[in-house]
């Protein structure tokens, strides 16, 4: 007898690939987000519910939804320079958990849902399996969706007095092995970038940082050193004022993202500060911006595809409204570039 497989799962890229258009506009037209027509919008949502994809699909399968909850600010396409980072991360998510069998239905919080505490529709509208809360979400938010009674996982961010299952990049670790790198080349004075008062990523970070320099008998100088902001990023402004009040210059910046790095290489370059030669940068990440394609940054490539998998995985494994302090940490990968100068050659 021929046994019948599993129907497969469609994607938003099935969708994308029928109406011959782009799997990002497909996106924009399924979270209700700017960049497409009303037409393309409705034809989208038409081939949706044709075709059987996620939320869109028929009450037999609506059981095997999963509830991706993204804050908005980090999927702007518009003036955001992690969207990069974050749409593999959310394409990730997507591709692990349909490979599982489920539908990955991913929710936008806006601003005003976030401050006001608002649940999206989808909360009522489908039936869901668990809900992966993704990237850095305002904490009374988070701890919003961590009361309910329905299984959760965080991804990339998390808050210590919210026990839950958490995955994330082996910030600490990562950290350690960037700034050791730095050290083996001769640097001794090393300076940090990073807002640690806003994720627990660049907290660990730093401790990484701290650790590296301690172990290697090396002292973390406080001046050399910006560790707040205050909005969900530090600004380019933020990094001038700390790098104008600076007396000297360390060899080395290890920054807790490479978007920050990227701003500081800049700022540098403009006070004709020549990068590697007189400073060198590490970051973290291994983010790509379309205008430094030149400017290649040594930096901690967080594996994306194994902590989307690891999460997808994670959350299928819970049996109950598991509020334990489960944590699975992915191990970054070293990629040396040239933005980093071995003094010792």
């Amino acid at each position: 007898m021929k046994r019948l497989g599993r129907k497969k799962k469609v994607s938003m890229q099935d969708i994308a690939s029928k109406l011959e258009i782009s799997k990002n506009a497909v996106s924009l037209a399924l979270m209700n987000k700017k960049g497409v027509s009303e037409e393309m919008r409705a034809l989208v949502l038409h081939t949706a519910r044709e075709m059987g994809y996620g939320p869109f699909a028929t009450k037999e399968s609506a059981a095997a939804n999963i509830l991706v909850l993204v804050p908005e600010r980090i999927m702007s396409y518009q003036d955001n320079d992690h969207f990069q980072f974050y749409h593999d991360m959310i394409w990730g998510l997507e591709k692990s958990i349909r490979k599982k069998g489920y539908n990955a239905v991913i929710a936008p919080i806006d601003q005003e849902m976030e401050t006001g505490l608002k649940l999206p529709g989808l909360f009522t509208d489908i039936s869901y399996r668990g809900v992966i809360l993704f990237g850095i979400i305002d904490k009374a938010y988070a701890r919003l969706i961590w009361d309910m009674d329905t299984p959760l996982v965080m991804l990339d961010s998390y808050y210590r007095d919210l026990p839950c299952p958490v995955v994330t990049s082996a910030n600490m670790e990562g950290a350690y092995e960037v700034v050791s790198f730095l050290i083996d080349g001769g640097h001794e004075e090393i300076g940090f970038i990073g807002p640690t008062n806003l994720t627990t990523s660049h907290e660990e970070r730093w401790f990484g940082y701290w650790k590296a320099m301690q172990t290697h008998g090396l002292e973390v100088q406080r001046e050399y050193c910006l560790t707040s902001s205050e909005g969900y990023n530090q600004t380019e402004a933020e990094i001038a004022q700390f790098l104008d009040g600076l007396r000297a210059i360390p060899t080395a910046f290890f920054c807790g993202n490479d978007r920050i790095a990227y701003i500081l290489r800049g700022l540098l370059e403009e006070r004709e500060i020549a990068i590697p030669e007189r400073v060198s940068i590490a970051g973290f990440d291994d983010t790509h911006y379309g205008d430094h394609v030149d400017r290649a940054l040594t930096t901690m490539r967080v594996e994306k595809e194994m902590m989307c998998d690891a999460a997808a995985s994670m959350l299928l494994t819970l049996t109950g409204n598991s509020r334990e302090s489960i944590r699975h940490s992915v191990a970054p990968t070293l990629v040396v570039r040239s933005s980093v100068k071995n003094l010792k050659e």
